[in-house]
Formats: structure tokens, sequence, C-alpha cells
């Protein structure tokens, strides 16, 4: 069989091809089923499914948006003559997808073609976005949720992603993101803490009491996180090099010692080793290390461990009990302590730990952090956190606060009650409690609903015996449902 040259050009090497496929492919499972699977968990059974599926939707909408005309924002040629976004326009072509990977504002290229890093860009802009959707869980209106999306990506992230990662202005003066600290985490944080106050709160009732349904659903999920956070921080020198390996170990360790040092905290303050807990802590810890994974000491990743595992920890539990924003802002999952508070305590001692070493490795001209003597770094980390912070308070609010004069925000109350039979029609756990088909009152048929205005999709009938003229003519409701048919109509 004839070989064709295209495939094979001189400049594909095909171990870091396949290594940058191999990583892309990790953290893609990070969302799906990852955080799919976490966030279905750490919920109460009524919001299983519609937390799982906006991880879902979101997921292929930012696929979407990415090919198009995101990923040229982010990483194409510089728009105009302010660095914070690149030239919009579409990845679709085989003359552009087969070419190799070339990032032209930067200069950064690497021996794999333009197909594997436009993926492998894309599976970071998406879980950025399911990881704000944590904030969110519990009541924002779907419909909300689809057009925020699109709208987000294109006017916060990309600007983040060029800034710092593309060529743009934090990469010209010399801030250090390995892989996602400040692009990710702080803007996810930040974003998902904004976006939770424009929202609004959950039912009353289900803040004061919101147990997980499946907490060993959520470890299935965070052990998925954790192995494929190997290829979050392995993939970003863009090559199957030495300083790749080093990201992973300082990860794993980083990792590591944060959830040892939550579940310490935990045992002290609260007298039990929490498992829930302890997520939190190896959440921390990978988002802690991702900014510094590849340009610091092994003994540095266990000091940041130690760290991420007890700032968040004191943000989450004792600084959240004293101030009242964090009364009035519903942060479902607590996004923004692990994510925007760990993210920038990463980024902060980035500037510390960074050696020359690592720069160099990583193909960076720092001359490392403030162990090395270059205190300027540490200024560089702060600037570098302000921008990001500021850029999705700003942006975040805007798109909400716009989005809401065309959609309401958050559910009805009387969706909310109910919870994924008012919005799609359909249930994680159909046999019992907590809004969920009982098989003691006869919920064992489905029946479609013909008016279009109703929040879901099917009708359940109600009660024995079964009768078709027993059935309500609006809302997946029982008869002796306090929630009238006529509440569940979008508001």
């Amino acid at each position: 069989m004839a070989t064709n040259p295209l495939g094979f050009p001189s400049w594909n090497i095909p171990g870091d091809n396949a290594w940058q496929l191999t990583a892309a492919s990790l953290v893609g499972l990070q969302s799906i089923p990852g955080l799919a699977v976490m966030y279905a968990g750490l919920v109460k059974k009524k919001w299983a499914i519609n937390s799982a599926f906006m991880v879902f939707y979101a997921f292929s909408c930012v696929l979407i948006v990415w090919v198009i005309w995101g990923y040229k924002m982010a990483f194409g040629v510089q728009w105009g003559s302010a660095p914070f976004v690149g030239t919009p326009g579409p990845v679709l072509t085989s003359d552009q997808l087969l070419a190799q990977a070339i990032l032209p504002t930067s200069g950064a290229m690497a021996n794999y073609p333009m197909a594997t890093m436009v993926y492998f860009q894309f599976v970071f802009a998406a879980i950025t976005v399911v990881i704000m959707a944590g904030a969110f869980l519990g009541r924002i209106n779907f419909t909300a949720w689809m057009i925020f999306v699109p709208i987000w990506v294109t006017f916060s992230y990309v600007v983040g992603a060029f800034s710092l990662w593309g060529g743009g202005f934090l990469a010209t003066m010399g801030v250090i993101d390995y892989s996602g600290g400040y692009v990710i985490h702080i803007s996810s944080g930040t974003a998902g803490f904004v976006g939770a106050w424009w929202i609004g709160p959950r039912l009353a009732k289900d803040r004061d009491d919101f147990q997980p349904n499946n907490v060993l659903m959520v470890l299935v999920g965070a052990g998925i996180l954790w192995i494929g956070w190997n290829g979050f921080n392995g993939g970003d020198p863009y090559s199957a090099s030495t300083d790749a390996g080093v990201a992973v170990l300082n990860t794993n360790i980083c990792t590591a010692m944060s959830l040892l040092t939550w579940t310490i905290w935990d045992i002290v303050y609260y007298k039990k080793p929490s498992v829930i807990g302890a997520v939190n802590g190896l959440v921390c810890g990978l988002v802690a290390i991702t900014p510094a994974a590849g340009v610091i000491d092994g003994w540095a990743a266990i000091v940041m461990g130690i760290l991420s595992g007890s700032i968040p920890w004191f943000s989450m539990n004792i600084t959240a009990k004293y101030f009242r924003i964090f009364t009035i802002v519903d942060d479902c999952l607590g996004i923004f302590h692990t994510h925007a508070v760990a993210g920038f305590v990463g980024g902060m001692f980035t500037g510390v730990f960074a050696t020359p070493d690592g720069c160099a490795a990583y193909g960076l001209t720092n001359p490392g952090g403030a162990i090395a003597g270059n205190w300027k770094q540490v200024w560089l980390q702060l600037v570098g956190a302000l921008f990001i912070i500021a850029l999705n308070t700003v942006m975040t609010s805007i798109i909400f606060g716009l989005l809401g004069l065309v959609v309401p925000l958050r559910m009805s109350d009387a969706a909310l009650e109910i919870g994924d039979d008012a919005v799609h029609g359909e249930e994680a756990y159909a046999i019992f409690h907590d809004g969920q088909r009982s098989l003691l009152y006869g919920d064992t048929e489905r029946h479609h609903v013909n008016a279009g205005g109703e929040l879901g999709h099917m009708n359940v009938t109600e009660g024995i015996p079964v009768n078709q003229d027993d059935r309500m003519a609006t809302g997946s409701v029982r008869k002796d449902s306090p929630v009238s048919g006529e509440e569940l109509k979008q508001e």
C-alpha cells in the first residue's frame, strides 16, 4: 500500500502527537464523565440529571463555538492593536487542520498537526465552563444556561486565554500560568461566584439541607478528575518532554498532600474525617499546582499541597461564616473556595517557588521566582490574577445582566420544588423520595404532554387506579401534590 506523505510530514513527531491526543482525551474525561458524575452525586436526588446534563451541554456547545470562531480568538493572530484577543475565524478545513500547529502571536509551535492543538485547547475551554456550572446547580434556568455558555466563552474565556497563552500582554509581561491556574480556575471561580449572585439562591430549604445523594459516585468522579489531571498538566509542554514528566509527578504530590492536609483539618475541627472534605482537598491541590506544575521542585509541590489544603479550608469553613457576602451568594458547591482561592494561592506561590531550570525546561525566559532572587515574579503573578478577576467579574455581570432581560435566570419556585422531572421530564432514580416516582403511588407510566409551555416533556400517571380521565392536563405532578400544574409553567 502506498504511503501518503501528507499523513507523515517531516515535522510530525508521532510520540508527541500520541501524547498530546492522550492528554487531551484525559482532560476531556475529566468533564465527561468525571465532573458530570461528581456533580450528579453531590446534589440532591432531584437535581442529579439536570446537574450532569449541564456538563454534557456545555461540553458540546463549547466545541462548536471553538471550531467556528473561539480557537482563533484565543490562539490566533492578534485582533487589532489591543493585545487581548485574537481575530475570530473557523478552523475546519483540511489544509488548516493538517498543517503544523503554530500559535502565530506567541510564536510557539508543536510537532503535530493543528487538529491536535485545536482539540487539546478545546477541552480546557470546556472544563472551565463545566467547573463554573458547579456554582449554579440546583436553580439556574436551563434555557439561560444554554444561551450563557457560548456568550461567556466568546467574551470572557478567550480574552484570558489569549492574554496568558496566546501571546497577549500578560504573557509578554512574564506572568506564569503553566496550565490554567488563572485562565481556568480563577476564571471559573470568579465567574461562578458573580454569576451565582445574579441568578439568585436555591430554595431556602435546599440550602439548609443539600446532602449528597451518592457519595460513592462523587468518589468515582473525583478519581477520574485526579488521574485526568495527568493530561491536564502533563500536556502543556506541547510535547512528550522531560518537563511533562515533572509536571505529572508534581501534580500528584501536591494533590496527595492537599487531601491529607484537608482531612487533618476536618479531624481537628469537626472530629471526623469527611469524605466530601477530602474531595475538596484533592480538588484544591489539583487547582493550586496547575499554574506551577512543571516549573517548581518536588519539595515545593509538598509545601503547595499544605497551603492548598489549608487556606481554602479556612476560607470555606471559617471565613465564609463571618462574611455576609457568602450567605447572600449561593455558590452551590463552593467553587469560589476550591477554584478561585486555590488558583490564587497556586498562582502567587508559583511566583515564589519557580526555579530557573524549571522555567527553562518549559521554554520560558523567566529567571525563576523569589527563591531564585526574582521577587518581581510575585508582583507579576499578582497583576495576572487581578486582571483575570476583574475580567470575569465585569464580563459575567454584563452577560447575566443583559441575559436576565431576555429569559429568567432562575427557575420558578414551583419547578425548584420538583427538580429534574419539571425541567427534563426525567429522573435519575425513579423509585422514591424527593420528587421521584413512587411505586406506592402507581407512578409507573409516562405520557406525552402536548402543551408547549410546560417545563417537562412528559406527564406521569397520578395515583391508583390509573385512568385517562384522572390525569391532569398540565404539569408532571400528582393530584395530591401541593404544586399545581399551572404553577409549573415558565415564569
